[in-house]
């Protein structure tokens, strides 16, 4: 029996993270070392592509992790894990869900795995300077602030930025307030 084959059974031919029935088709949950249906999920494409960065975020699409972080696949288990910390830091439903998960310590290790690797994400600034916690940007465009009536201006220091979890953002405090702000409009 093929992988594919394999995991149409075992998942009833839907999607194993939100039940999705159309564009089905095989991920392969990293590291992968082998081929093998125990190492690999059944996923739609829109749960695929956001998996694997190639699409924003869309955290009502993932409020489905909140039934599939407790199936019995290993695999399953670790990309619901893995999805969960990327939502955690900006949505208190991700945190509550992640608190409540409860995964075996091989399967753990598993979804820590690939985790440690984005722990290498890298901001870059409008130069392509590599930028670090606490550095300070120049900003290089005014910028209007959502929610806000301040303009931070051409030319302002933003002092010890902090990093998020996405590459194209930085935190700083600009009068005052603290703001996200893009790394492109942004140098060293």
């Amino acid at each position: 029996m093929s992988i594919e084959q394999a995991l149409i059974e075992r998942s009833n031919n839907q999607c194993e993270l939100c039940a999705a029935t159309e564009n089905l088709s095989v991920y392969e949950v990293p590291p992968v070392t082998e081929a093998h249906s125990d190492k690999c999920i059944y996923v739609c494409q829109t749960c695929k592509d956001q998996i694997e960065n190639n699409a924003e975020l869309t955290a009502t699409h993932w409020h489905c992790l909140n039934d599939s972080m407790w199936s019995q696949t290993p695999a399953v288990q670790v990309v619901a894990y893995r999805m969960l910390k990327r939502l955690a830091a900006d949505n208190g439903w991700a945190q509550d869900a992640l608190d409540m998960i409860y995964l075996e310590e091989d399967t753990l290790k598993w979804a820590q795995t690939a985790l440690a690797e984005d722990d290498d994400i890298k901001h870059i600034d409008s130069n392509g300077v590599v930028l670090q916690a606490g550095d300070t940007v120049t900003l290089i465009k005014d910028l209007d602030v959502k929610g806000s009536s301040l303009v931070a201006k051409r030319g302002t220091a933003v002092r010890n930025i902090g990093l998020t979890s996405n590459p194209e953002h930085i935190e700083g405090r600009v009068d005052g307030q603290r703001i996200v702000i893009l790394t492109k409009y942004v140098k060293k």
